[in-house]
């Protein structure tokens, strides 16, 4: 029976972690589902691992080449019409596929969903910040500041990757950030308002502790959004904003590291 949901999990390097978010997967109380694993090039343990559950999963070995382009090569071999993310430091809560799968019905103009999550940071239970209040419906405004979508919580119809395209591979970072703008110009984005998903943070060798301004790679997102042609009147305006905001935020950081020509270059491009 071909699978109606692909669930991808993208890895690198992550021993102490890998085998709890495929279990969070396997324990899963709705079934027709197939999980990708794509090892982009761990050099870690990370193989043995895997060796009890390589019967319960289709394993896909690439060099290392980033978060985006393993998310891709599970695109790529995925089966299922609906595609799902899980990060592998990140668990689901048993009911979280059953509760997105029977969304969609419910809601048949709805090609994307995500939910709520429950946050972990070094083992301790926190809460999110306001700035990452989520929101539904047509919400492209409300993810300009920052990312309030977590790959692990989505649920997202194949044919939207055929519209958009899919992670870009040449961010280091934020790449979730730029494909779900893309999305939020052209979808809605629905919001399961229950915790379905339980983020695990500061931990070493996440992205976002590996580089600093992550606000450049979201400039590089938001002058691709300026070049879309179809994007509306309203949305456009917000977007300019915001990349003023973020170029005048870089320019001012770079002016304190002492690197006045970045710092220049970033001014420059908020009075475009």
């Amino acid at each position: 029976m071909q699978p109606f949901v692909s669930v991808i999990i993208p890895t690198f390097n992550r021993e102490n972690f890998i085998l709890a978010s495929i279990d969070s997967v396997l324990q899963q109380t709705y079934r027709n589902f197939e999980l990708i694993v794509v090892d982009d090039g761990s050099t870690d343990a990370t193989q043995k691992m895997l060796q009890p559950v390589l019967s319960e999963i289709i394993l896909l070995k690439q060099p290392q080449r980033g978060p985006s382009a393993a998310r891709n090569s599970g695109i790529r071999a995925a089966s299922g019409t609906w595609i799902s993310f899980l990060d592998s430091d990140d668990l689901w809560l048993p009911g979280k596929l059953e509760r997105q799968v029977r969304f969609f019905p419910a809601n048949p103009e709805a090609k994307i969903s995500y939910t709520e999550e429950i946050w972990y940071r070094k083992g301790r239970r926190v809460n999110p910040a306001k700035k990452h209040l989520k929101y539904s419906g047509w919400i492209y405004r409300k993810m300009l500041p920052l990312c309030i979508v977590s790959p692990s919580s989505v649920m997202i119809h194949r044919e939207v990757f055929e519209t958009v395209g899919l992670f870009d591979e040449t961010l280091p970072a934020c790449e979730d950030y730029d494909l779900w703008l893309r999305i939020g110009a052209k979808y809605p984005i629905y919001l399961i308002s229950e915790p379905l998903i339980v983020k695990r943070n500061g931990h070493p060798g996440q992205q976002s502790q590996k580089y600093w301004g992550m606000d450049r790679f979201r400039v590089k997102s938001l002058q691709k959004m300026l070049r879309q042609k179809n994007l509306s009147e309203e949305d456009r305006a917000a977007t300019r904003e915001m990349l003023k905001k973020k170029c005048e935020i870089l320019a001012k950081g770079f002016e304190k590291r002492g690197k006045i020509e970045e710092a220049n270059s970033y001014r420059q491009l908020a009075d475009q």
